[in-house]
């Protein structure tokens, strides 16, 4: 069974009596463990379907499953367990507390979780050094490179161990050293940990990372196919 199956899916956006069609008839499955990227240019819908994935925002219309079942399948309780215990989200702004610590950062996701409060430290600081940021931890974001920022974001989604992290365009805001290696981190975690990993994306340097890229236009989907020539990513971070 597919971890996301997605058919026919829509999204119309209502402003009085004017529609408009920001997904038409979007169709695929992606497996467990797969690193998919979506292209396109802005306004294509990239992460309008990003966020109906997420269950972050509802569809028009088609069908959207993921692990088997869909939103309607949740209670608002629920919802809030699989956004929280079985997605990992990365974005572009970061979205870090700003008079926290990296250590604060990334606990955060597992005050509503079941790890008991104990064991909470240790597993935050399992998720930080994954990323190469154990001699960061006590710094608060203002102290920290855009690399750096992004690399805690990470370590959050990641805390939880969800079945999936969305990361949306989470290159956009660095410059292209850092970048590179955000994305070798990411690709490292699809390719060593077993993640499975949805990328939304503009640039080709980035989305080639992944195994397979679909291309968006105008809310529809252009193409689906693999990548035959991925990026390295076995370079280590301890800086």
């Amino acid at each position: 069974m597919p971890l996301i199956e997605v058919t026919d899916l829509q999204k119309i956006y209502k402003d009085g009596e004017v529609k408009t069609p920001a997904l038409r008839d979007i169709s695929f499955s992606v497996k467990e463990g797969e690193f998919v990227a979506i292209m396109g240019p802005s306004g294509s819908g990239k992460s309008t379907l990003l966020h109906i994935l997420g269950f972050l925002d509802r569809h028009s219309g088609g069908t959207y499953r993921f692990n088997g079942k869909t939103i309607d399948d949740y209670t608002d309780e629920e919802l809030a367990c699989v956004r929280n215990e079985k997605m990992g989200f990365v974005f572009q702004s970061f979205n870090l507390l700003p008079k926290t610590t990296v250590l604060e950062n990334v606990k955060l996701p597992l005050l509503y979780s079941l790890v008991p409060h104990s064991k909470r430290e240790e597993v935050a600081r399992r998720a930080i050094e994954s990323v190469g940021l154990s001699h960061r931890i006590y710094h608060e974001p203002s102290q920290l490179s855009g690399g750096e920022k992004q690399r805690v974001a990470i370590a959050r989604a990641l805390v939880n161990k969800p079945n999936v992290i969305f990361a949306d365009e989470p290159t956009g805001n660095l410059d292209s050293e850092s970048g590179k290696k955000i994305m070798e981190i990411i690709q490292r975690l699809n390719e060593e940990e077993g993640h499975t990993i949805f990328l939304i994306t503009h640039e080709t340097y980035t989305a080639e990372h992944a195994e397979r890229i679909i291309k968006i236009k105008d809310g529809a989907i252009e193409s689906d196919v693999k990548v035959h020539h991925r990026h390295n990513a076995r370079e280590k971070f301890s800086k």
